[in-house]
């Protein structure tokens, strides 16, 4: 079946044609020198996108078209398409070849150091893209595309420090706000300087981070963490509390991080006060502290049990699997030893099966990552707040 590149072809031969015939139709006339019939080699084209033959009939394009001023257009058109088609080795040569011309118009040589740019950038050519990128950006047309693009690499090439600055210049050029980006740019280098033990520049990237407006939750889990590792444990607490009060759903990362400041306080009687007060003004929060417990094999704290208990008990999936009327009429000791075996079941299916899932378009991971890889978006990602049974259910379904 023809494909969208078969009619694109189709299309500029048959443009080409008819620019030729019209040329010839409407020009000057020179009845001395009548003009040419159809070219030969547009018919010659035609044939292979008939017969479906699309790469002869890009070949043969491509050696029958001269770059010159009429058709120079139609060449960009091509290396569009080649670059779409996954094959930028000819995008490549088609867009070097327009910028070798040396009459080339200044506006059609940025056109071209584009398209290239682009060009090396989808053939994941990095070094020579950047170095095209750079050049449009001091001040060509495609400046605040090139700065986009730029801000893309240094994010793939981990290069925080040229990142925040192409962010900087999107935020003056570009007219939109690049806070968010350069929050989480600045807390790259927090986290990268506290992996080094260098807690002063980590705070000093964190400040920088948590200066912009809207601010991004990930500083304040760095500053936390810091803090914690600085043995500011009373710091380190209140940030945590807080960080949970305005975004319930990074509990998830939080409450771990949690335990394990008390644990090191030495106040574990503090901790089970503290999450107390914390599930009775949000009681919605419950199920969410369960599950990252089981996650995360969070035992031997009263309050968490309990939440773990209940979660157990409550989940109406579970009830394909385990009487859970029957478990709650068991004594203490063998509801207990039952409710762990169950406990140990859902670690084991949690974590096989995705944890965070992107709001935006839909990516699924077992860890949190800031950055989506799929949309690229920022602070996008959510936690499951449940154990996902799909899996199970679809075996069992298959198996009956």
């Amino acid at each position: 079946m023809p494909t969208e590149s078969t009619f694109l072809l189709a299309g500029l031969f048959l443009l080409l044609a008819a620019a030729g015939w019209a040329l010839g139709r409407f020009g000057e006339r020179d009845e001395e020198n009548p003009p040419p019939p159809l070219n030969i080699d547009y018919l010659k084209g035609l044939n292979f996108l008939l017969n479906e033959q699309t790469d002869q009939a890009l070949e043969h394009f491509l050696e029958m078209v001269r770059v010159d001023n009429k058709t120079i257009e139609t060449h960009f058109a091509l290396g569009s398409l080649f670059r779409r088609r996954g094959e930028v080795d000819r995008a490549i040569r088609i867009h070097q070849n327009i910028i070798a011309r040396p009459d080339l118009a200044p506006e059609q040589r940025d056109q071209a150091l584009f398209s290239l740019s682009k060009d090396y950038f989808r053939a994941g050519l990095l070094d020579r893209a950047e170095n095209l990128f750079v050049r449009l950006a001091e001040g060509s047309r495609y400046q605040v595309q090139a700065l986009e693009s730029l801000c893309r690499i240094y994010e793939q090439e981990k290069e925080w420090e040229k990142a925040i600055d192409c962010g900087q210049k999107l935020e003056t050029l570009g007219g939109r706000s690049m806070a968010l980006q350069i929050a989480h740019y600045y807390c790259e280098l927090a986290e990268a300087a506290a992996a080094n033990n260098d807690y002063p520049a980590a705070r000093r990237f964190v400040k920088k981070a948590q200066a912009g407006r809207p601010r991004t939750m990930r500083g304040a889990l760095t500053r936390a963490h810091i803090a914690r590792e600085t043995d500011d444990y009373k710091t380190a607490i209140r940030l945590y509390n807080r960080i949970i009060d305005e975004h319930t759903y990074l509990i998830a990362e939080a409450l771990p991080e949690i335990v394990e400041t008390y644990r090191r306080e030495g106040s574990m009687s503090g901790l089970d006060r503290a999450l107390r007060s914390m599930l009775k003004k949000n009681p919605e929060m419950s199920p969410l502290v369960a599950y990252t417990a089981i996650i995360n094999d969070i035992v031997g704290i009263s309050v968490i049990d309990d939440c773990v208990k209940r979660y157990i008990l409550d989940e109406p999936t579970l009830a394909e699997f385990v009487d859970l009327q029957q478990l709650s009429a068991q004594d203490d000791d063998t509801q207990e030893s039952a409710l762990e075996k169950v406990r140990s079941a859902l670690a084991k299916l949690a974590a096989s099966t995705p944890r965070y899932q992107c709001q935006e378009c839909g990516f699924s991971s077992q860890r949190l990552l800031w950055q989506c890889p799929s949309c690229r978006n920022w602070e996008t990602q959510r936690p499951a707040s449940r154990v996902q049974f799909d899996t199970v259910l679809q075996h069992n379904i298959t198996a009956m």
